[in-house]
């Protein structure tokens, strides 16, 4: 049985969780700006809590983006760190399929939009249908304003909003059944996510893990 370890740090919220003998744990705070500092003594925590090691893990899941420039960088710093150490794969998930599959897990809802506040006036946005378990995603992820963020062309039923961009949501066009503007990724669901890609063989080596920004320019305004 494999033992999977995921770490997420793309938001405001700092959070891992493990996959050991078949059994879910998992640690989440909301750390602004503590990530870096918090982070490795919360995956030494969660093994220590599981009676299991590093050496034990067969991948290492991280959320990919998008979400804060800095975040993303730590999750992937520290990713690689212990890939190359351990000689593993890791297996990258897109923070908002993570929102959905924490909606489905929630709300029970099957179809999500998700959005991150992308500041800039910006908002990241993914469309995501529930299939066997999995939240997948529709169409593709883009960087928009809120006012163009729109559904999959064959979009019917029922959609929940989640994420920080739904602090938009009067400029949205879409009118969600219900919405969490409050909801952030939590590595659970990023493990979640992680064993389906696992499942399938999508892991890849450490030095191809790269971030998704969706935006050319992360550090620098618009031109206007």
């Amino acid at each position: 049985m494999s033992t999977l370890l995921a770490l997420d740090t793309a938001t405001e919220a700092c959070s891992v969780a493990l996959l050991h003998d078949g059994k879910v744990t998992s640690h989440y705070e909301v750390i602004p700006r503590l990530h870096a500092q918090k982070l490795l003594p919360m995956i030494q925590q969660l093994l220590a809590d599981a009676g299991t090691t590093l050496q034990a893990v067969d991948a290492i899941a991280f959320g990919r983006g998008p979400g804060a420039f800095t975040g993303v960088r730590i999750a992937i710093g520290v990713v690689q760190g212990l890939a190359f150490a351990l000689d593993r794969p890791v297996l990258a998930v897109s923070n908002l399929a993570v929102l959905a599959q924490r909606a489905h897990r929630e709300h029970g809802v099957s179809q999500v939009a998700a959005a991150i506040d992308a500041r800039m006036d910006e908002v990241y946005w993914g469309c995501y249908r529930e299939t066997a378990g999995e939240m997948r995603l529709v169409g593709a992820e883009a960087v928009l304003p809120p006012e163009v963020a729109a559904l999959p062309q064959d979009a019917s039923g029922e959609w929940f909003g989640a994420g920080t961009g739904w602090g938009y949501g009067e400029r949205i066009a879409v009118k969600p059944s219900g919405s969490d503007a409050g909801m952030l990724p939590h590595a659970e669901d990023l493990l979640t996510l992680a064993r389906f890609a696992w499942e399938r063989g999508e892991s890849i080596p450490a030095d191809d893990a790269q971030p998704v920004y969706l935006r050319d320019k992360v550090a620098t305004p618009k031109a206007r």
